[in-house]
Formats: structure tokens, sequence, C-alpha cells
């Protein structure tokens, strides 16, 4: 008897949720499962705005997949795949091709840079590990060179960052709390930074807590950053951006540092394999299978999962992400033995936390306000569950935050 095959597209808080849930549910006579990603280790994205801002080393963030799956049962890959060809059930890769009976397509996400002008060419991402690293390279750069220069430039000190939401807010607590160490450690005078926050929305987190809000924002306040609400970045160029609200002249900030966090899309991978989508983002059954697909699955950043009480989609999160990961491994384990009643994904949102910087914090969980070093200590129990789901108590051991107060 033939064993199916099952591929797994990336190794992101979903696909490796997906990989570890089926080494459990599936015996190796059932299926051959394989897993393949870029790279050979998997990183947290929602902790790359601590390694942008220098606060956590980069290693920190990421772990060796070997280490998490269970290598009798999961053959590991280590490639990039480029195109899906859906009526041959194979997947193109970079140094080969890899066929399958059911596929889950979880590649993550790319920036989202909405037609602006110069942003792919001079502003910085948060997106992988090693683009976190060159941001805070880059920062440390301009501070260590802005005393050896005879003629003081202060557009080194100065630091855009475009966007007001998770990523954006986060990096932000994070980077007022690295400026102090950096002005200390350069000898620059603190009062020379200058920390510019540019949004198009009317309003910083867009849907979260207004009066968690206005916490935040007068936290960051405090701590040097201007926020620039209701403006939109026109465009960006090698000496800062061009940023301006509606019916007004726009106005030039010049800045060494631009960072963008303000949008992302679905894999470039969708659109380019034929699959109807709004951004890379394919809205997906409520069994997570992309429509007319019996056997391809599409979790993620890359799927599209409507909330039918606001009629909108639900946030591409690791929560649910994870959340995704699981409900597809229980549905490929009933496809393999012939069950085709499959369980509907309804999404489990314990809460939401904001980080702020290492000890303080903004949220809701469990429908409770949170805010300061409660929230703070929330967020660290968020993040080491979600290693704790994907590795046990080892990788908890291993990469958990502790420092809580």
């Amino acid at each position: 008897m033939r064993k199916n095959k099952i591929v797994i597209l990336g190794a992101g808080y979903g696909g490796l949720m997906t990989a570890v849930r089926l080494q459990k549910l599936v015996g190796v006579n059932e299926a051959d499962i394989v897993l393949v990603n870029k790279n050979d280790y998997h990183y947290e994205t929602t902790w790359l705005h601590e390694a942008s801002a220098g606060t956590l080393h980069h290693d920190r963030v990421r772990y060796e997949i070997r280490d998490v799956i269970d290598r009798n049962k999961v053959e590991f890959v280590q490639d990039t795949a480029v195109e899906i060809k859906t009526e041959e059930k194979k997947v193109i890769l970079e140094n080969g091709e890899i066929t399958y009976d059911y596929l889950v397509i979880a590649l993550g996400g790319e920036p989202e840079t909405f037609g602006i002008k110069g942003l792919k060419e001079f502003a910085f991402g948060i997106t992988n590990v090693n683009s976190s690293r060159q941001l805070r390279e880059h920062i440390e750069y301009q501070f260590a060179t802005y005393n050896t220069e005879e003629e003081k430039n202060d557009e080194r000190l100065s630091i855009v960052v475009g966007g007001a939401g998770f990523t954006g807010i986060e990096f932000l607590g994070e980077l007022t709390n690295r400026i102090p160490e950096l002005c200390h450690e350069y000898d620059v005078d603190f009062n020379k930074v200058k920390i510019t926050c540019v949004e198009a929305a009317p309003t910083v987190l867009p849907g979260f807590d207004e009066d968690l809000v206005k916490y935040a924002v007068s936290h960051l306040e405090k701590k040097g950053v201007e926020f620039l609400i209701g403006t939109a970045i026109k465009e960006c160029t090698p000496d800062g951006i061009i940023a301006g609200k509606k019916d007004e002249e726009p106005i030039e900030i010049k800045a060494a540092t631009v960072v963008w966090a303000a949008g992302i899309r679905g894999n470039s991978i969708i659109e380019k394999s034929g699959f109807e989508a709004m951004r890379g983002r394919v809205k997906v059954q409520k069994d997570l299978r992309a429509p007319g697909y019996d056997d391809l699955f599409i979790i993620g950043d890359s799927s599209l999962f409507i909330n039918e009480e606001i009629n909108r989609p639900y946030p591409p999160t690791a929560q649910i992400a994870m959340q995704q990961g699981e409900v597809c491994a229980r549905n490929i384990a009933a496809l393999i033995r012939d069950k085709h009643e499959l369980e509907e994904f309804k999404p489990d949102i314990k809460g939401t936390v904001c980080s702020l910087g290492e000890d303080d914090a903004i949220g809701v969980v469990y429908g409770k306000k949170l805010r300061g070093g409660k929230a703070s200590f929330m967020k660290k129990v968020v993040d080491n569950r979600s290693l704790f789901m994907i590795g046990g108590a080892s990788l908890v051991m291993k990469k958990g935050k502790f420092k809580v107060f």
C-alpha cells in the first residue's frame, strides 16, 4: 500500500506547528512528512523588534528546526520554494522539485510597500534575522561614527519609523530603551537624538483599546518619540522621507535611518502559482483548504480567514497561525484515514499584548485590560508558551524569557 506524502512549505509558526503535531498524529507507516524551509532554523518573528533594536542578541530569536522535529518521522529539506504546480501536484524548488499528495503552504508574509517610491531601496525592514542584524548594526554604526567626524551630522542620530501598528510600536519600545545605552557608549548627547513615528492611519495601534493606546503613546513620548499621526509617507529617499497629511503640503524629514514597519502581504509564490488572492493572501475555506482543492491547505500570513462577526479578516498573528497549524494537522490526519468530515477552524483569541520595552507593555488578556509590569509579565508568558507548544519544556529552558520584573 502506497504511503501518502505530506509536504509542508515553511517552518514559521504555522508550518512548524503543523509538522510537530502531524509527527504525533500520524504513524510512519501512514505517511511520509516533508518539511521544506529556506533556513535550517525557525525564528520567532514576534521577537525580531528586540533583535533589531539591539536589546536581544539575534541568536536568541532562533532555534534549529532539527531540534524540535522527530527526524524519524519528518524529513527536513533546506531549500526555497519557487512555484507550486497544482495540476501536477509538485513544488518547484531552487534546487529541484518535490511531489505531494497533501500540501500545506505556510510560507509567511512579505513586506507590503503599497507602491511607495524608494522604500525597497532605502528603508530597513524588520522581516527576518538578517534584516534585524543589519538594522541593529546600521543604527550602532551611526552612533559610532557621529563623534569621529569633524563636522557633526545630526541626521545620523535621526531615526524615522514608518508605521504605528504592533511591529512599529514594539520596535519603538525597545529602541527607546537602547538609545540611552548607545549615547553612553559612544559619548553622544541624548538630546541630539530624534525619533519620529509616521502613521497614515488616524490612530496608533488601530483597533486596540483607546485607553491603552493613550498609555502607550504617552509612555513613548516621554522617552522622546514624536508621533505624526494621519500622515502618510509619500517617498523614501537616501536622505530620509517625504511625508504629509491629506490636502497639505508634504514635508521632508531628514534621517540616516528609516525603518518600514507598516504592512504585510502574503508570499509572492501564491500569485505566481495562479491562486486567486488579495495582496498575496487566499481566502481559505473553514477547514483551511484553498477553494477548489481537496489536497491543499494554506495557513498563516498567506491565508485570509474572515471574522464573520465583523466581516473582516483576522489579523495575521502568530497566535492564529499556530492554531491553524493544529487544525491543519488534524484535518490532514483525517484525510489520510479516509475521513472526510473535517474540523472547521475557530480562532480562540486568548488576548493581545503589545510590548513597550523590557518591563512595560499594554494588553487585553481574557477580556481584562493590563498595562505596565503586569502586561509585560503576560507578554513573556505568551512568548514562553509558544516555545512550549513547539518544543516542550526543553526549548523553553533553552530560549525562554525568565526576567519577568
